[in-house]
């Protein structure tokens, strides 16, 4: 059928369907039956605009359900509870005739300081396509598309339309594609958004590696890839290397390009008719579902959302002071208590339906909570009287609940933080309530990590990032358990900002911006440098307490293929009903160069009740050990041993296995004169050869040069074979005979 109205219709129409007719609409062609569908921000609720549109949520939007946005629901680790935020908005789309969602966004939070953090996940691959993959599945259940992005490589705000990030293939795939990877082989997103930016200096909109070659060849990708807004910069290229819809209109401009390219050889025309085809399929899928469009229950959509922000929450640090009692005299301070932050500024920007507060929701159940503004919700003003009413209204209550946090400036799309501090006001105001009330509580509500100078002179932080519209409600729970939080931190606290991995290559120089730190990000680095920090990836109390035990591995051994179940028991030993968040962990202990310490590979979240045990399952598998080599274009295991470390956090294991993996291929070992003595000696299969080349040829001594002596025999094996010109009697012809025999002993 659709090859059938392909053949139809005109070049200009072919051309035409490839742009949007408007900023949230795609082309129709009446004529042939193909309608017009509309696409619409963003991951965590909808951006309908009726009226005159916009790209930063500046103009208003219908009024929808505000879910957790990303920074707070990666932090639920829970891949049910996304499914199901994602189900919820698969419905409100085919309510509102929405065909494709434009989320979730995947990109990995390579720096605190990125203004668009608080939309993306997690600093981990693995957590980030999980429970995206999670997402897309419930959005699509409804016959509703969404739109996987930002594709790729796009960690920053600062030059995002002109900045090329500069970045190696191992790093490449190994952090900032693994998430793009996994949802899409796993969820099979309708379509794909490709990123503002460059990559090593090719603009992301006609990457053909990217966009066709990975994407599709190597991933299998079946749906099309449209640009961001305003991101092609030419659009021949871009239909080329595999893009098929620009957003938005281009006015005709672009459609002229594509014709006349076509029309003068420029541009195959069976490319183009391939971008129709994908294009059409997408529009077909969402415009011939057996799908009713209803009205949503809004009330019910406000109550996953409630419950979901009570998921989210990550109790950082508690001494004691909660949770509260309903009974207890607090002081409730900083005006964030009755204007939250409850979501991100941008493209992203939902008319919430209505937002909770915990003021409001709080007094309802506890009349002895008093209030103080303190500090304003949206600058860094300090007002001494103010001050001095939250100081005195902290001094006579039994606890003062203090509610901090960014301004919506600091977390929004278009701008990078330049710092990781929280307003000065904040700060000081909470050091000198500290030193008043010995049960203070912070809570606090961000898009991305920040600095706490003060944490060690507070009784208790209670994270709950950017919560959506239920905040209030969920907020309320959690200090007074009626809900007990049960959230991880889905990216580190580091102490500074000077510690942070790419703080010397942020956000570059308006040209260039340089991922030198590699692989290691987040937790990676920090545990590899031994770098102390606040709160490590995965860190999260409760109000109860959970044991483990009994891991079990099905067997110590495997290779290529093959896989292995690793099981525990988790018991709640404490006296209230919880939920942990069970992380799994690989470290490769085959020394081979290069890996992190340890890498996530597995989360469970299990509720229990009080003395309940139940067992939670994970599957390895050599994907799981592997790291991307750039020698042979794919992963690859080392044969050897790894460690299956079941985790509380990443800094805390509670227990763990040792594997054996056994690779069935080997990474090839390539001889020439400029091969190292060293690699040679250590090869299994050619060691014999240079131990008795280099014994003959120096009087017996098979260190290769009449030493025993340790440096040298370390600056032996750091030299190329040519140095044996040099250092040996060694001829040409023999050095071509030996580099021959250990070619042919190496088949």
């Amino acid at each position: 059928m659709i090859k059938d109205l392909i053949k139809q219709m005109t070049l200009e129409e072919k051309a035409g369907l490839c742009s949007g007719a408007d900023f949230w609409h795609t082309k129709a062609v009446e004529r042939l039956g193909i309608p017009a569908v509309m696409v619409t921000d963003g991951p965590h609720g909808l951006r309908k605009q009726e009226g005159e549109a916009d790209h930063l949520g500046l103009n208003q939007s219908v009024a929808a359900v505000c879910f957790s946005p990303a920074c707070a629901s990666a932090s639920s680790f829970d891949e049910n509870l996304l499914y199901r935020m994602g189900s919820a908005l698969g419905e409100e789309c085919r309510s509102e005739n929405i065909a494709i969602l434009l989320g979730p966004a995947v990109n990995i939070k390579r720096s605190p300081l990125c203004g668009r953090n608080f939309e993306y996940f997690s600093e981990d691959p693995y957590l980030t396509g999980k429970l995206s993959s999670a997402q897309i599945k419930g959005i699509q259940e409804w016959e509703v598309g969404t739109s996987l992005k930002h594709y790729a490589v796009n960690n920053q705000e600062t030059y995002r339309m002109t900045c090329s990030s500069e970045v190696d293939e191992r790093t490449l795939r190994e952090i900032y594609l693994a998430g793009f990877e996994m949802a899409v082989k796993e969820a099979g997103p309708w379509t794909v958004m490709s990123s503002y930016n460059k990559i090593n200096g090719e603009y992301a909109s006609e990457n053909k590696k990217l966009l066709t070659d990975i994407l599709r060849e190597e991933w299998g990708f079946e749906g099309f890839v449209m640009s961001d807004w305003g991101a092609v910069n030419d659009r021949v290229k871009s239909i080329e290397a595999g893009l098929e819809l620009e957003m938005p209109s281009s006015n005709g401009i672009r459609d002229e390009q594509i014709v006349k390219a076509v029309r003068e050889g420029l541009l195959p025309e069976e490319l183009l008719d391939l971008a129709v085809e994908r294009i059409l399929k997408v529009i077909f899928q969402y415009s011939q579902a057996d799908a009713t469009n209803t009205q949503y229950d809004i009330e019910e959509h406000h109550k996953i959302a409630t419950d979901m922000a009570k998921e989210c929450a990550v109790l950082l640090k508690n001494e004691g002071a909660l949770p509260l009692s309903r009974q207890t005299k607090v002081a409730y301070i900083g005006a964030f208590a009755k204007i939250p932050r409850y979501q991100g500024g941008g493209s992203s920007h939902i008319h919430a339906s209505r937002v909770t507060n915990a003021l409001d929701t709080g007094r309802d159940k506890n009349p002895n909570i008093i209030y103080a503004e303190g500090f304003p919700h949206d600058k860094d003003l300090e007002d001494q009287s103010h001050f001095e009413e939250a100081v005195k209204a902290a001094s006579k209550a039994d606890a003062a609940v203090i509610f901090a946090g960014l301004p919506e400036s600091f977390d929004s799309e278009g701008i990078d933080r330049k710092h990781m501090r929280l307003p000065e006001c904040q700060n000081r105001l909470i050091e000198q309530i500290a030193g008043v009330q010995k049960n203070t509580i912070v809570v606090l509500h961000n898009g991305s990590a920040v600095e706490v100078p003060w944490a060690d002179k507070v009784n208790a932080i209670l994270e709950m990032f950017l919560a959506g519209q239920g905040v209030g409600e969920a907020t309320d729970a959690l200090l007074y358990a009626d809900a007990n939080p049960c959230g991880r931190l889905a990216e580190t606290f580091p102490l500074r900002l000077e510690d942070t991995p790419s703080y010397l290559n942020f956000p570059g120089d308006g040209k260039k911006v340089v991922y030198s730190e590699g692989i290691y990000i987040g937790y990676r680095y920090y545990e590899a440098k031994k770098i102390p920090v606040l709160f490590p990836f995965g860190h999260g109390l409760s109000y109860t307490e959970f044991s483990y035990h009994d891991m079990q591995v099905t067997r110590g051994y495997f290779t290529e293929g093959e896989s292995i179940t690793v099981t525990a028991q988790i018991t709640n030993s404490g006296k209230m009903a919880g939920k942990e968040v069970v992380q799994l962990y690989v470290g490769d202990r085959t020394g081979t160069p290069g890996r992190p310490v340890k890498e996530l590979k597995g989360f469970a979240k299990v509720e229990l009740k009080p003395g309940e045990t139940k067992s939670v399952t994970f599957e390895i598998d050599a994907r799981s050990l592997s790291w991307y080599n750039e020698e042979i274009g794919d992963w690859y295991a080392a044969g050897g041993t790894y460690e299956l470390l079941l985790a509380h956090s990443s800094a805390e294991i509670r227990l763990s296995e040792k594997v054996k993996f056994t690779p069935v291929r080997e990474i090839p070992f390539r001889v020439d004169e400029n091969t190292t003595i060293g690699s040679l000696l250590k090869n299994p299969k050619t060691a014999p050869i240079m131990s008795t080349m280099l014994s003959k040829s120096n009087g017996g001594n098979a260190s290769g040069f009449g030493s025993s002596n340790e440096m040298l025999k370390e600056m032996t094996g750091g030299l190329p074979l040519r140095a044996l010109f040099g250092f040996s009697k060694i001829t040409e012809d023999q050095m071509k005979e030996l580099i021959y025999v250990l070619k042919e002993q190496l088949k």
